[in-house]
């Protein structure tokens, strides 16, 4: 197949029909309030749409149909092979509309184009494929009971999910959540990020053309106000989010002042990446830790924004970084060819530079840390790499920007230590060619997910992925995150 050009995205760009609105009870719909707020682009500044800016009336009207259409059986009722065929209508559609979505992504997040047509839409009709395979090949249990008594442990949908969900990728962290919610029979209200909502105003949609019932799938645009809302909402069941962890602790407040729904949380990462000496390919490891902080602009909670390296091997570990981190160059990212594309806004533009402008006063700067391509009105800012030590700012809190914070250490211990010592625990990893230190640090290491001589690979939805520490609670993907979604439920039969 030919390849598609530049050309051909800014044609399809300039043609490209938007919609703005929330999707609530099966239709499009303007905020009660008649408020909205502009979409802007991150390549270039421009204004992609003007979106509903959904309030308390929304959310409201949201949950009422959730509820409405879980208590009415048009799905959870359903058999979980019709569930199933649905799921997977909904999933072939996103595949047949994939040049749409991630030309979506792209404006809204700027996000390379190469990576929304081969990562994040994929990825997300794969999630939901997924889901829908398992949910018909999950049974309960015949649990042991006295002779005259069957004991049934049996799983139900929890009622009704919001999913609140972030802007660095904008679907695929959606379909992690909906995915499993609804695979499992659950009504589902989704609250996109304001920075980046237009691809899951656009599946849903393709939900109801696949035969999602009206009010199972609903879509709420927004600031911060409806994601504040639903976790007080006293007809919201369960409420799950992927974002920052000071959100994430107000969301589990929110539930304890409501109705103690369920809160799973998938938050902030400052993740460890630990090059010992004998680490099997030195190249390899260089090209994956600039992959581990630069890939998707360092907008990743598993970015591998801490790289620990043995002081035997430093200087030339951070000659090759250093040249793996030129690949990296900015660019627009329409054009097939850019692996790097804009921050997401400018707020998370200034946020990123007052970083870097903190690592000059107290750290080495080895490379980059300047706005680029300022001219296009958009948001770019170039891979940077800190010398510095594990008690600097840079090297403590989350960036969520391509920065990286490289750290010395001259023992396993110290490794481990500097790794462990941080609020977060989402991920790490580890390179080494002694098969006895790769077990034994992996299991040291306090983090949801340990890579050994690789990062960030194994992104199949077979595993769980989640944190440790304030990095969250609950898993996302795999079989586990229908735990998620479902309740237990006892049920014992006396026979005489």
């Amino acid at each position: 197949m030919e390849k598609k050009t530049l050309a051909y995205w800014q044609d399809k760009a300039a043609t490209l029909k938007i919609e703005g609105r929330a999707f609530i009870d099966g239709a499009y719909r303007e905020a009660y309030s008649g408020r909205s707020f502009e979409c802007v682009s991150p390549i270039d500044g421009r204004v992609l749409a003007n979106v509903a800016d959904c309030g308390a009336a929304d959310v409201d009207a949201a949950v009422a149909a959730a509820r409405r259409s879980f208590n009415d059986g048009v799905w959870a009722g359903l058999n979980p092979r019709a569930r199933k065929a649905i799921l997977l209508r909904w999933a072939a559609l996103m595949r047949e509309h994939l040049d749409e979505l991630s030309l979506l992504e792209t404006l809204d997040a700027g996000k390379p184009i190469s990576d929304t047509t081969s990562v994040d839409v994929p990825g997300a009709a794969y999630c939901v494929e997924w889901f829908a395979e398992a949910i018909d090949k999950v049974g309960g249990e015949v649990a042991p009971a006295d002779h005259h008594l069957v004991g049934l442990v049996t799983r139900e949908p929890i009622g009704v999910v919001a999913a609140v969900v972030p802007w660095n990728f904008p679907i695929l962290m959606a379909s992690w959540k909906f995915g499993p919610a609804l695979a499992a029979g659950n009504s589902v209200v989704l609250k996109p990020s304001e920075k980046s909502p237009l691809t899951a105003i656009r599946v849903a949609q393709l939900a109801h053309e696949a035969g999602i019932p009206a009010g199972v799938f609903n879509v709420l645009p927004g600031g911060g106000e409806p994601g504040k809302l639903l976790g007080l909402h006293r007809d919201v069941d369960c409420i799950a989010f992927t974002g920052s962890t000071n959100v994430g602790k107000q969301i589990m407040q929110y539930a304890g002042q409501s109705n103690l729904k369920r809160v799973w949380l998938e938050l902030g990462g400052k993740s460890p990446n630990i090059v010992l000496p004998d680490c099997p390919d030195l190249d390899r490891a260089a090209n994956a830790a600039a992959g581990a902080i630069f890939y998707n602009m360092g907008e990743m909670c598993t970015a591998g924004s801490r790289l620990l390296v043995h002081r035997d091997i430093k200087d030339v570990f951070l000659a090759k970084l250093v040249e793996a981190a030129k690949a990296y160059k900015p660019g627009n990212p329409l054009d097939p060819d850019v692996s790097m594309g804009a921050i997401v806004d400018k707020i998370q533009m200034e946020r990123v530079l007052g970083y870097i402008e903190a690592g000059r006063k107290d750290s080495k700067l080895l490379f980059g840390g300047e706005r680029v391509n300022e001219a296009t009105g958009g948001f770019y800012v170039e891979p940077t790499v800190f010398d510095t030590h594990h008690d600097a700012r840079i090297a403590r809190e989350e960036i969520f920007g391509p920065v990286l914070s490289v750290i010395t250490f001259s023992t396993i211990d110290e490794a481990v230590r500097i790794a462990n010592d941080s609020d977060y625990g989402l991920a790490a990893a580890v390179w080494t060619s002694n098969l006895t230190n790769a077990h034994e640090i992996a299991r040291r290491l306090r983090a949801g997910t340990v890579w050994v001589n690789c990062y960030d690979e194994g992104g199949d939805m077979n595993f769980p992925f989640g944190g440790f520490k304030e990095s969250g609670n609950g898993r996302d993907k795999s079989l586990h995150a229908l735990e998620k979604y479902t309740e237990l439920k006892s049920t014992l039969v006396r026979l005489r």
